[in-house]
């Protein structure tokens, strides 16, 4: 196996452990909403703390580099803040069911039955928003780590090993992230399990591009990505502070949602730490 196969492989194998966290559905039943709880509070705790530990760290360590301290660290602060606007953009402009909620209250004529079938659907066009903000996150995210991991890869593959075996770990969690909403909110396995597949598909689209135009086009590449890496950071707290956690919270006890959200942030620390004295 050349190196650029190799280098391929990696980032698809990467890709692809967002669909090994999406078959999480596979075990669940739509009823189930403490399972729903559970999974929202830890991918939750897995986005944030990959978001401020390792993304955004990464950013900056980059943007120092090509743009010196002081430039950099703005730099890294501005993208942070931009990936938030962005997603604050698009929840604005995407259609909200807050309305429903005044509507429930004039219709008192309505039959208990009927109103619980309007809260019902409420709450389910909710969990599908929650999942298609989890996707877009991590699908935005996934696409410079498949950058970074194939450049990794083709200069040094134990380097490219090493950030794949990172990068699969919080995939899996980030999987449940999209899969789980999106379910108990349609019902179809089927749709969450493609949903976090798609999330993941960028990864290798991501290794595409670099071969195709950074590889042969930018020799600072360390520089370059630290922009679109502090990005990711700031959509991924943005979806976990503003999506899941109140989505947790709507389905768990609280006390329950606060475990699972640092135990989520434990599992991860500890894998990245792991990976430090393996590699």
């Amino acid at each position: 196996m050349n190196d650029l196969t190799f280098a391929f492989m990696l980032t698809i194998i990467a890709g692809l452990a967002t669909g090994i966290g999406g078959m999480s559905v596979l075990f669940s039943k739509v009823t189930n909403k403490k399972f729903l709880s559970i999974c929202l509070s830890f991918s939750a705790g897995v986005m944030l703390y990959v978001a401020f530990t390792e993304i955004f760290l990464e950013s900056l360590e980059s943007l120092e580099y090509g743009f010196g301290k002081q430039h950099g660290y703005l730099i890294a602060t501005l993208s942070f803040f931009s990936g938030i606007g962005i997603m604050a953009i698009i929840d604005k402009f995407l259609p909200h069911d807050d309305h429903d909620d005044k509507a429930l209250d004039l219709l008192e004529s309505d039959s208990e039955r009927e109103k619980d079938i309007k809260i019902a659907s409420k709450e389910d066009k909710e969990l599908k928003r929650t999942g298609v903000f989890s996707a877009i996150a991590i699908a935005i995210h996934n696409f410079p780590e498949g950058i970074i991991t194939f450049l990794a890869a083709m200069y040094d593959p134990a380097l490219g090993i090493a950030i794949a075996i990172a990068i699969i770990l919080h995939n899996i969690p980030e999987g449940i992230a999209v899969a789980a909403p999106i379910y108990h909110a349609t019902g179809s396995k089927w749709k969450a399990f493609l949903a976090s597949m798609g999330a993941g598909l960028t990864e290798p689209l991501g290794a595409l591009i670099a071969w195709l135009f950074v590889h042969n086009i930018f020799d600072d590449v360390e520089g370059i990505f630290g922009i679109p890496f502090a990005v990711a950071a700031g959509i991924m707290v943005f979806v976990a502070i503003h999506k899941l956690l109140p989505a947790a919270q709507k389905y768990g006890k609280h006390h329950v949602v606060m475990k699972w959200l640092f135990l989520g942030m434990a599992v991860m620390a500890l894998s990245l730490v792991a990976l430090e004295y393996v590699f």
